[in-house]
């Protein structure tokens, strides 16, 4: 469980270019949860997560993770970051060992860990993100750009933590490389169910795919905070604050704006394909 109480966060306080980025935000995750974060730029999206791991203290108000303050200054950091996992936009700018296998177990090895220990976290956390031994010991400026991704993502695995944080894990791939994480993302909360993720994203069709609840943030408050269904069906008052809903959303809200009786929380290919072709059969009985 997550808990986040009344946080928040002010850039440069008390200078002339002084800036609330968080505006007394509170909030609850609970255990597994997949959760997505979006927002225009500059809501708070970015600054919200990076105080998860503590890499930002809060102005005021707290966070618990698990009933553990972790912006009380006597917590220990270093324990929130075995817990906390927090993968950056662009995370492959930050590899720089040698090998792929040096890269994914720098955090264990600073963790003080055996090598017998490291080398089983480094194969289990290249196995989930589908990093093949053989790649381990290349260079990892050899990979592709989808590559490069997966194992910045492993590096953080690696330390096995309880919350796994990503912002824009899709950010600058083409297509394929898109699909690929997105899909090793589902896979890794299927096979561990009680690992909490949490993402930024700006791509609907992404939080569609993978959320099980949306976060919507808006100048630094929460303007919705709910299931994914319940988000999207609100199409009106997210493109008010300038955010999009699914293509697929979108056409149904349209077909709704027509006069047809359809549910208006439609937000996946598979969900529509299957409803769509009910209601075309309803009609041809007719």
């Amino acid at each position: 469980m997550i808990k986040v109480s009344g946080l928040t966060y002010i850039y440069q306080q008390g200078m002339p270019f002084e800036k609330k980025a968080l505006d007394n935000v509170s909030f609850e995750i609970p255990t597994g949860d997949f959760l997505a974060v979006i927002g225009h730029t500059g809501s708070g999206k970015s600054t919200l997560v990076q105080h998860f791991n503590a890499l930002l203290k809060p102005t005021s108000g707290k966070i618990e993770i698990d009933g553990v303050d972790i912006t009380d200054p006597k917590t220990n950091l270093m324990q929130i970051r075995k817990n906390v996992g927090l993968v950056f936009q662009y995370p492959e700018h930050q590899l720089f060992e040698e090998t792929v296998y040096k890269d994914i177990a720098f955090g264990p090895k600073n963790m003080g860990f055996s090598e017998a220990e490291i080398r089983d976290r480094v194969l289990r956390a290249a196995q989930m993100v589908g990093i093949s031994e053989e790649l381990l010991e290349k260079s990892p400026f050899e990979l592709s750009g989808g590559q490069k991704r997966r194992a910045a993502i492993a590096g953080v695995l690696s330390m096995r933590p309880k919350v796994l944080i990503l912002d824009e894990p899709t950010a600058g791939l083409d297509p394929k490389g898109r699909d690929d994480i997105l899909g090793r993302l589902s896979i890794l909360h299927k096979e561990n169910p009680q690992m909490t993720i949490m993402f930024v994203s700006h791509s609907m069709e992404d939080v569609a795919r993978l959320s099980k609840h949306v976060l919507v943030m808006d100048h630094g408050h929460i303007a919705m905070y709910g299931e994914v269904a319940e988000i999207f069906a609100k199409s009106d008052e997210l493109r008010k604050i300038g955010l999009d809903v699914p293509q697929i959303t979108e056409l149904t809200h349209r077909l709704i704006n027509r006069g047809i009786d359809i549910r208006p929380d439609i937000y996946t290919l598979g969900f529509a394909s299957e409803l769509y072709a009910r209601l075309i059969k309803e009609a041809e009985n007719v």
